[in-house]
Formats: structure tokens, C-alpha cells, sequence
């Protein structure tokens, strides 16, 4: 019976919704250890503060445990979590007293990709020179409009396509396609000033 049950295919993030709907806390459980490095990844290069991130990141999930019996089912369930943890960053944002300049020295856009960067390299002067790089990509993605980082947040760092980014910003695909390649624009000029070819290819 226990080996039979193991082998039941994973359930559906629209399937663990409904049975959440249902009253099964374990159903919503699920989903969220399914998409919370996503939400924090996506809080964490919207705010640039680590502390900032963890807290939208389970205020999302708050929010969307108690809006379940509102959750209509016209799109997919992560299109509108990431709506959820979107507006919240962006509301976080606009609340703060003061603006930041660049990105906090634990920022955490820099740690994660630093963590991916020593997978791969041991070389400490490597390891440094890619420090650098995120560092300056951080800042480059700093100089966008909070508009053009967030789509290129969801396109290119989180692989969203751009039906999926425009269902989640509330706009038509052709605007998330203009956007991207702006933003791409934007950073790749930012990036080649500082003498980070390479990182801007």
C-alpha cells in the first residue's frame, strides 16, 4: 500500500490548490516548498535586500492561503502567486523613506551567484573576478525602471515566457517582448562601460 502510494504521479499546482480550497493544509504545503526559492529569488533581485525578500516571500504565501476561496482558476496558480509576491515587493519598494543608491554588500542577487560560481571554479582570483561581474550586473540592473527590471526579472533570470510575464504584469506580450529587449539594451550598454564584455554578451 505504501509502495503504491509512492508511485502516484506528483500532483498539479492546480490540483494541490483545490485540495488546499478543500481544507488540506499538507495540499498547500506542497505548493509552497515547490515555489518558494522561486518567490525569494524573484523578491531578492526585486528588493536587493535579503531580509526584505524572506519577509514577501511568506507574506505572499500568507496572502494567498487566505485569498484561495477568491482564486478563481482562469490562470495557473504560480502566474498568480508571482502576481501576489510582485505586488508586494513593488509596494515594498515605494514604502521605503529612503532610496538606495546600489545594492547592500550581502546583496543577496551577488551570494546567489556566487554560490552557483563555486560549483564550477575553485580559482580564488577566478572566483574574485566573477564577484565583480555579479556586482556590476546588481548595479547595472539597479539603473532599470522598477517596470523594466521586474519583466526582465521573470523572463530572463526566472525563465517565465512572455505570455506567463504578461499574465502576471497585466499587460500584452508584445509590451514584455518591447521591455526585455530594453532592459537587455539598458544593461548591456551599463555593463560594456564598466569593461564587462563578456557578462554583457
Amino acid at each position: 500500500m505504501y509502495l503504491a502510494h509512492k508511485r502516484m504521479p506528483q500532483r498539479t499546482d492546480r490540483e494541490l490548490v483545490d485540495a488546499a480550497r478543500e481544507g488540506d493544509a499538507e495540499a498547500f504545503g506542497t505548493f509552497v516548498r515547490r515555489h518558494q526559492k522561486r518567490i525569494y529569488r524573484l523578491a531578492a533581485h526585486m528588493l536587493r535586500d535579503a531580509a526584505e525578500a524572506e519577509d514577501v516571500t511568506q507574506d505572499a504565501f500568507v496572502r494567498a492561503y487566505r485569498a484561495l476561496d477568491r482564486f478563481d482558476g482562469r490562470s495557473e496558480p504560480f502566474t498568480w502567486l508571482y502576481r501576489i509576491a510582485v505586488n508586494l515587493s513593488l509596494n515594498t519598494i515605494r514604502s521605503r523613506k529612503t532610496r538606495r543608491t546600489g545594492p547592500s554588500v550581502d546583496d543577496p542577487r551577488v551570494e546567489g551567484a556566487m554560490v552557483e560560481t563555486r560549483v564550477t571554479i575553485g580559482n580564488p582570483a577566478e572566483l574574485t573576478s566573477d564577484r565583480q561581474a555579479a556586482q556590476a550586473l546588481a548595479e547595472g540592473l539597479d539603473t532599470l525602471s522598477e517596470t523594466l527590471r521586474t519583466t526582465l526579472v521573470l523572463v530572463t533570470v526566472d525563465g517565465l515566457s512572455h505570455g506567463e510575464a504578461a499574465e502576471i504584469l497585466g499587460c500584452p506580450e508584445g509590451t514584455i517582448a518591447w521591455r526585455v529587449h530594453e532592459a537587455r539594451k539598458k544593461l548591456q550598454t551599463f555593463l560594456e562601460k564598466r569593461g564587462h564584455t563578456r557578462e554583457a554578451e
